[in-house]
């Protein structure tokens, strides 16, 4: 959750806080932390990220008190000349993707400054995840040639002066000497180039997910028109989160423009068409537990922004939030009020009784963590490229999927090896484990989708010894008898691999994993796994 401060000056201009406006705060689902005469401190929930600037905050909660209800339309200019980023094809396997915009005729002073550095840095660690998934530059385009460049450079050939900084620096000493290279420093270790971002005369306007250059990109009052640029490894993802910048800037009063982004094919961006979503009136009831009519649905929505149309939601094109027609139905139920739900107590007696195979699992996940050993829990969705790296073709593809998981994961241990992936950064040794379910087919019915338990245990550094003995140590407890048979897999070393047996029949492997799959991974350290079926021990001991 972020917690978003606005100047209390600036909210009134457009609604005054009253008692009966805080608690319409808090009912739009954002509870107001605190009220000076100065500052009004919101929480923002992290799946509302439009939320995070005062315009759009204002957007939303001004349709939500029925003042400016419906889909707010903005005016996007086409692309002028050499309004152009070219992609060059040497970021592709390092920062693959970016979105840009060009915003004319803005007006900055102190307060609107400090309003885009917050909501850039709030954007960062929500959407962005600590700026691993998104990172955003801001620059003046007065100090910008263009067209820009996007391409990787080796690190001693990548010289700027990072902002805020003293002195001129290549790629490696911004890593090892700026404050911001220091905290960021994990998302480019090991790689052999660096992304950097270059305008028309050849000077670097920033080198991503890093810094600034503070030549080029650093706004000041006197800025009246910005170069925005979104990079990181989702394309839908980065659209989204340009069209949050740019709406907000147009709630400035600045004019948006379109850039041409040069891929294998061109592409243009912003783009701020509204998507489409049908909605069942039966699901909405059944899940609100109401009885509302069609007719009461349109308005409803307008008070969260959308438009309705012939049983379809218009959806806003900077709500990133939106990915299923329950998100749309919880946005009604926010609408309709939650302070209007009239609790009920069910009409059937019932006594609970935890499920046995639920008890063993938690009795197997407390053995574990007896161990020093975390437990984490990942998406039931993989993505192509991750099930690549483990030599796996995928089976089981979700239809229409709005980002790039679209896989049900046939192991748990493509998601482990992600999670260290992500946390190379942290604090050795790292010693994980999940129980989950992984998705088969059924070949006996080739349209059925087989669902079964797993448990998959990562360890960093170790090696066979240590993962056998954890193992072992998981039969005594459980009071089974699990043995290892030498066996060979390509994903773990030679010599160092086996599979796991439990009353003659394998259930699963263990071993040292192999240094090409530690690299692709972008792990430094040995590392261990062990990956079993649960389903025939749990079936046993129940």
């Amino acid at each position: 959750m972020a917690k978003v401060k606005f100047s209390r000056k600036e909210f009134e201009k457009h609604v005054k806080i009253t008692p009966d406006i805080e608690e319409k705060i808090a009912l739009f689902g954002t509870p107001l932390e605190s009220l000076t005469k100065d500052e009004a401190e919101i929480e923002i929930f992290p799946n509302r990220p439009d939320l995070l600037s005062l315009q759009g905050y204002l957007r939303g909660f001004l349709a939500f008190l029925g003042k400016k209800k419906g889909l707010k339309n903005y005016k996007i200019n086409k692309p002028e000349k050499n309004f152009e980023v070219k992609i060059d094809k040497s970021v592709k396997n390092i920062r693959p993707y970016t979105a840009c915009a060009i915003v004319k005729n803005l007006k900055f002073d102190d307060e609107k400054i400090k309003e885009v550095i917050d909501i850039q840095e709030k954007l960062h660690l929500t959407v962005g995840r600590n700026r691993k998934k998104v990172a955003i530059g801001i620059y003046p385009l007065e100090k910008i040639k263009l067209p820009i460049k996007f391409e990787a450079r080796a690190p001693k050939e990548i010289k700027f002066l990072p902002l805020e900084a003293k002195k001129e620096m290549n790629g490696m000493q911004i890593l090892r000497e700026h404050p911001a290279g220091r905290d960021y420093s994990s998302l480019l270790q090991g790689m052999p180039k660096f992304p950097v971002f270059i305008d028309g005369n050849n000077e670097i306007l920033s080198m991503p997910p890093i810094i600034n250059s503070h030549k080029t990109g650093k706004i000041t009052q006197s800025t009246k028109e910005v170069f925005i640029e979104c990079s990181g490894f989702d394309l839908e993802i980065l659209k989204k989160t340009l069209n949050i910048l740019v709406t907000m800037f147009a709630d400035m009063n600045g004019a948006v423009y379109q850039m041409k982004l040069k891929y294998d094919k061109q592409l243009i961006t912003p783009d701020l068409e509204p998507e489409k979503m049908k909605i069942k009136l039966e699901n909405v009831n059944k899940l609100l537990g109401l009885e509302l009519k069609e007719k009461d649905i349109k308005p409803l929505l307008e008070k969260m922004g959308f438009d309705y149309k012939a049983q379809t939601a218009i959806i806003p094109a900077w709500r990133t939030d939106i990915m299923h027609e329950v998100d749309i139905i919880e946005d009604i139920g926010i609408a309709y009020g939650y302070e209007k739900f009239v609790p009920e107590i069910p009409e059937i007696s019932t006594v609970g009784q935890e499920d046995k195979k639920e008890s063993l699992k938690r009795k197997l996940a407390e053995i574990l963590i007896g161990q020093n050993m975390l437990q984490v829990s990942s998406y039931h969705l993989v993505t192509k490229e991750d099930l690549k790296k483990l030599g796996i073709k995928s089976e089981i593809e979700v239809e229409s999927s709005r980002t790039d998981y679209s896989i049900l994961r046939p192991n748990l241990v493509c998601q482990t090896l992600k999670i260290l992936s992500e946390n190379v950064d942290k604090e050795y040794p790292q010693k994980i484990f999940e129980i989950g379910k992984v998705f088969s087919i059924d070949h006996k019915e080739e349209t059925e989708i087989k669902e079964s338990e797993k448990l998959c245990l990562a360890l960093v550094p170790s090696n066979f010894t240590e993962a056998k003995q954890i193992l072992e140590y998981i039969g005594r407890m459980l009071n089974i008898h699990l043995t290892i048979e030498p066996a060979e897999n390509p994903l773990l070393i030679s010599g160092r691999a086996g599979k796991v047996q439990y009353n003659g029949k394998s259930i699963g492997g263990i071993g040292e994993l192999h240094p090409n799959l530690l690299k692709k991974f972008h792990l430094k350290l040995p590392a261990t796994i062990i990956e079993i079926s649960l389903e025939e021990i749990l079936q046993d001991k129940i």
